[in-house]
């Protein structure tokens, strides 16, 4: 299927009719609120390969949320979106209005501190750090920021697990589904009967097992399913 508009009017009729909606999001899905990736063609990791610099320090202050941000948090509005799972720690699916208790953060979020032993978020102050936690007194207050080599937050994981195994349409924007544990989650809505949508300009590991491909940017699918989706609806 190689027509966009067929191709969005395709998954705009699968979200019209879906039961349980899980979205996984990746780096990709932020380079359009111009935070770098890491694969794409001036990717962090591809400038190392090329032996280039890294890109320019992201001035956290200033990036806003993008289209594909608000049209996930548009698919929530609408009852749609069952779980919302990310590697990003860039803050902004939480910004553009997701609600807590929908999303995963599998690598943690730059504006919040975790505790050693429960695990509870709260914001991120320089003042806290290493401080007692104050909702379970049993652990210090770190960045919740997950580095290479860390284990992926308990509750996290569980989450992604329990709603990957419940979907029957899961669609990945913006990864290229090469850091695990992530990579499992695709494979378990695939073993559940879920269909697989990836959103992603870099090839990826599942591309030959996704029942819909999309390489354009993930801000133009995914508005433009949004628009197709409301007609749909409206009819």
């Amino acid at each position: 299927m190689d027509d966009l508009d067929e191709r969005i009017e395709t998954l705009a009729g699968w979200i019209a009719a879906v039961k349980y909606l899980v979205m996984f999001t990746g780096a990709g899905i932020s380079t359009e609120s111009g935070i770098h990736d890491f694969r794409g063609p001036d990717g962090l990791w591809t400038r190392q390969e090329k032996g280039l610099p890294p890109p320019p320090k992201v001035d956290w202050s200033r990036v806003q949320p993008n289209q594909a941000h608000y049209a996930i948090t548009t698919l929530q509005n609408m009852g749609k979106l069952k779980f919302l799972i990310t590697q990003n720690v860039d803050n902004l699916h939480l910004k553009s209005g997701i609600k807590p208790e929908l999303i995963a953060e599998f690598h943690g979020n730059i504006t919040k501190l975790k505790c050693t032993s429960c695990e509870n978020q709260i914001d991120a102050f320089p003042d806290l750090i290493y401080t007692d936690c104050p909702i379970c007194e049993q652990g210090k207050l770190v960045s919740s920021i997950v580095n290479f080599g860390d284990s992926i937050p308990r509750k996290a994981y569980e989450d992604s697990v329990r709603h990957s195994k419940q979907c029957d349409l899961f669609i990945v924007a913006g990864s290229s589904l090469t850091v695990y544990p992530a990579t499992e989650m695709p494979e378990i809505a695939l073993k559940a009967g879920a269909k697989l949508v990836i959103i992603n300009g870099e090839k990826t590991l599942f591309d030959n097992r996704c029942h819909l491909r999309f390489w354009e940017k993930t801000g133009t699918v995914l508005s433009l399913m949004i628009s197709k989706l409301d007609k749909l609806i409206d009819t």
